[in-house]
């Protein structure tokens, strides 16, 4: 392994990367800042890579003489920059750089982008793709080995599923394993899970060169930044990635200008956490797999397969690694989205909490990813325990509704009880939304609209709630209050947006009445109703410095 510069406080340091910041103050004004501290504001002035001032465009003239330079707006909105608050940056990198099957529309498409991709790539040594789902095909089948084979010309193939919890593969990396047809999660003729799924993984991954990586990465941030996002929590870990692939993410991310990368590690090895510069060793430490993958933990058998999903960790596995990381500072956080995992997390941190102290498990603000198969009982349990859901909405978009993957795995009755943002809410746990990219598109104003606009009625909130879980619920999540919001003192980013006419949500109905009644003392966002147009980034601005400007035209 190549050796890792540690780093102390790594949100500190992070937090202070996009300094040294810029001397110059700046006014921007003439446009609509969406800030608690004047929900009327049109203008903001930002000095030192922090916001110094918000207020109204009269007031803005006792500032314009004292600036470097005044900025108008022209009616333009300017917010918090998102924080994707769950991320695998390369893999989202190589999604963007490389062969993307999310837009297949039947297994022949598929097969199709396969074989146009091998004759564009004749040079790499494994071919990567990602995104398919046969659920979504009318052939309900995923691709057969000897399919791919024929499709890649021989060639080493790997090909995630789209919530990379599985994989197909050609003949020719399957013979790259030494013993995958051993390995639990192989099964002839079916995609590979499991230990089968990481070992094939890795040496797939394995094959990409540093300058491959370097250029999904930066990919990956520049496409952040084009999207208003100014900040992104990496999900690594070993069965992930690897040791160097985040340190090299962390280092890219600390030498240039773009979004803020915090790094979670999943993996037990606290030691090895801190050296690579991780906030947690968290995120992605699996507990269950995937619901598409038939691989999430549950308590009662799929509705189409004969067993209950896999279980990676047991409560005594996550009450050991909650409290080791609780005594060493260090946030823990587990992968669960089965109704079993859930409740194995959380026997799990109420047994830590009971060896160190409710108090310190609530300070250490713990993490679940995913938590989608949520019941009143593990609700309750994540209010009292202090946990943080960090959550995508865009899985209910995509998989949600009466007849879709969530339907097909669970049935209509359990799919209508995942990803509960509302009761999440109504019970005080705190939200941080994410994408998970690759596994959804990195699309910060979908997946608010996809919160307000839930599958499931019951659990819709409002777009405040959201665009709110969406920008300062990932700084909370790291355990920073102080940021993801535009009041003086806040780090200085921002995004800028054109946009249609905001609106505010009346209190009486959070979803399907609005109102733009001034008097409301609230601050407007975009009307998202599903069918509109989303608002267009046209800045993105990290700690006083831009990182995205749109080109004009």
């Amino acid at each position: 392994m190549t050796e890792h510069t540690p780093q102390s406080d790594p949100v500190a340091a992070t937090a202070a990367r996009s300094a040294q910041a810029p001397q110059r103050t700046l006014l921007l004004r003439g446009g609509d800042v969406h800030s608690p501290a004047d929900p009327f504001a049109t203008a903001m002035v930002v000095e030192r890579g922090h916001v110094a001032w918000v207020g109204s465009e009269g007031a803005a003239d006792a500032f314009a003489a004292g600036v470097d330079e005044v900025v108008d707006l022209d009616g333009a909105l300017v917010t918090p920059a998102f924080t994707d608050a769950h991320v695998h940056t390369t893999s989202a990198g190589l999604a963007l750089t490389g062969l993307d099957l999310t837009g297949a529309r039947s297994l022949a498409d598929a097969l199709d982008l396969v074989r146009a991709y091998a004759a564009r790539r004749p040079e790499d040594r494994v071919l990567l793709g990602h995104g398919w789902d046969a659920a979504r095909w009318p052939e309900r089948r995923a691709p057969q080995r000897a399919e791919l084979d024929a499709a890649a010309g021989g060639r080493p193939l790997y090909l995630s599923r789209i919530d990379v919890h599985s994989a197909v593969v050609t003949t020719a990396l399957l013979d790259l394993v030494t013993g995958l047809r051993d390995k639990d999660g192989f099964h002839e003729g079916e995609p590979l899970t499991r230990d089968a799924h990481h070992a094939v993984r890795a040496a797939a991954f394995a094959a990409v060169t540093p300058a491959q990586r370097r250029e999904a990465q930066r990919a990956a941030l520049r496409h952040a930044a084009s999207l208003g996002i100014g900040s992104l929590h990496e999900c690594g870990g070993p069965d992930i990635s690897s040791p160097e692939d985040f340190a090299a993410l962390l280092e890219l991310a600390r030498e240039e200008a773009g979004p803020r990368v915090f790094g979670y590690w999943a993996d037990r090895d606290l030691g090895l956490a801190r050296e690579l510069g991780a906030v947690g060793a968290g995120g992605d430490l699996f507990v269950d797999g995937a619901l598409g993958s038939h691989t999430a933990c549950l308590h009662a058998p799929y509705q189409d397969a004969g067993h209950t999903g896999t279980a990676y960790l047991t409560a005594d596995d996550v009450a050991a690694h909650v409290a080791a990381c609780t005594e060493a500072g260090l946030q823990a956080g587990f992968h669960a989205i089965g109704d079993a995992a859930v409740s194995a997390v959380v026997e799990g941190v109420r047994a830590a909490a009971a060896t160190v102290g409710l108090a310190r498990i609530r300070a250490a603000r713990h993490r679940v990813e995913h938590a989608e198969m949520m019941t009143p009982a593990t609700i309750a349990a994540f209010a009292d325990l202090g946990l943080t859901a960090s959550v995508q909405p865009a899985f209910d978009a995509a998989w949600g509704g009466e007849d879709g993957m969530y339907a097909d795995r669970l049935g209509a009755d359990r799919a209508r009880t995942l990803n509960p943002f509302a009761a999440l809410l109504k019970a005080g746990v705190p939200l941080a939304f994410g994408s998970d990219a690759p596994v959804t598109p990195l699309d910060p104003w979908g997946t608010v609209r996809a919160a307000a606009f839930h599958r499931t009625p019951e659990h819709r909130i409002s777009v405040r709630a959201a665009f709110t879980a969406h920008t300062r619920g990932g700084w909370r999540a790291l355990g920073r209050d102080d940021a993801g919001v535009l009041v003086p003192g806040a780090p200085a980013d921002y995004a800028v947006w054109q946009t249609s006419e905001l609106v505010v949500q009346a209190p009486d109905d959070r979803v399907a009445r609005w109102s733009t009644d001034p008097r409301s003392g609230t601050p407007g966002l975009p009307d998202l109703t599903p069918g509109g147009d989303l608002p267009v980034c046209l800045a993105t601005v990290v700690g006083g410095r831009e990182v995205f400007v749109r080109p004009q035209g």
